[in-house]
């Protein structure tokens, strides 16, 4: 079916900011938020966008709440885009409670990565793209001007084109299709339900942060019992961060880790589809946006070209 991109933005248009997830300070927002408003756009803040709530996890309030502010933003026709404030864990509590009655007839960009990823499939299943890149709140290890910069670029209607050096572990070759995937632990997490992204002849995007080796080896195994990697066209992976025992592997704290890409490469070695390992996209300092759902031309050579 045919994908629904969002219209572009113009000067003063409003941007709602929540927090779907998890809990955040006023303090790390601060430099975000000056951001939009210098770009030009109207910064609109959720009523429980700093609300917290323990619960075996600082949550940005309780399951109602989120789901008060998601639902806000979606609907309100004033609202231009909406940008999460951060990932986390929650997003899973909100899928069932999502309205999209006013949405489908004014569609808005919804900014986001890292758990916003089960927003992001939930959008897509309704045929909705959205923008996999950098929420609002700069993570301890920076983000890069570029990297606010193209997602700004993608709301005024601009197109994205990455150029690439090679890595040893990519599989060469030409694909065009459409984009999905993200954070690789909620891809896993959403397999076997009614939210899990469609992965027939799609061009599937990965990253993590912080996962045992044994779990990442895990959830690709997952992917490979379901039937993952027979039915995508191409595979890019971003950001394998802090993986491994961090205590024990301080060589593997890298945004690229190798031993990760090794892993990867290792369990995908039978499929013949192209694989672009060291796509600048997770949870790193330089964090580029990709578009979830947009159809996407992939060329791995001697260099990599990326275009949507």
């Amino acid at each position: 079916m045919k994908k629904i991109f969002p219209k572009s933005l113009k000067k003063g248009d409003k941007i709602a900011i929540i927090s779907p997830a998890g809990a955040v300070d006023e303090t790390q927002l601060q430099k975000g938020i000056e951001m939009i408003k210098n770009k030009g756009y109207e910064p609109i803040l959720g009523e429980h966008l700093y609300t917290k709530f323990s619960n075996g996890y600082n949550y940005a309030g309780t399951e109602q709440e989120r789901i008060k502010d998601i639902n806000w933003a979606l609907n309100d026709n004033e609202i231009s885009a909406i940008w999460a404030s951060r990932g986390g864990y929650g997003c899973q509590h909100l899928v069932e409670s999502l309205n999209l009655k006013n949405f489908i007839k004014n569609p808005k960009w919804y900014i986001g990565y890292s758990d916003n990823t089960v927003i992001q499939s939930y959008l897509l299943k309704k045929r909705f793209a959205s923008i996999h890149g950098q929420t609002v709140k700069t993570s301890s290890f920076g983000v890069t001007e570029e990297s606010y910069d193209l997602i700004f670029d993608i709301l005024k209607g601009k197109k994205l084109k990455y150029n690439l050096e090679s890595h040893r572990f990519n599989k060469n070759g030409n694909i065009e299709g459409e984009l999905i995937g993200g954070n690789l632990a909620l891809i896993y997490a959403l397999l076997g339900t009614k939210y899990s992204f469609d992965f027939k002849d799609k061009v599937l995007f990965i990253e993590d942060i912080g996962e045992n080796f044994y779990a990442l080896d895990r959830m690709i195994m997952s992917l490979e019992l379901a039937g993952v990697f027979k039915k995508i066209s191409g595979l890019i992976v971003g950001g394998m961060t802090n993986m491994g025992d961090e205590k024990e592997n301080k060589q593997y704290e890298e945004s690229f880790d190798e031993f990760a890409y090794k892993l990867i490469s290792d369990r995908i070695s039978k499929y013949k589809f192209p694989v672009v390992f060291g796509f600048p996209n997770g949870h790193i300092k330089d964090n580029r946006p990709l578009i979830i759902g947009g159809n996407v031309k992939v060329k791995v050579e001697d260099k990599v070209k990326i275009e949507f």
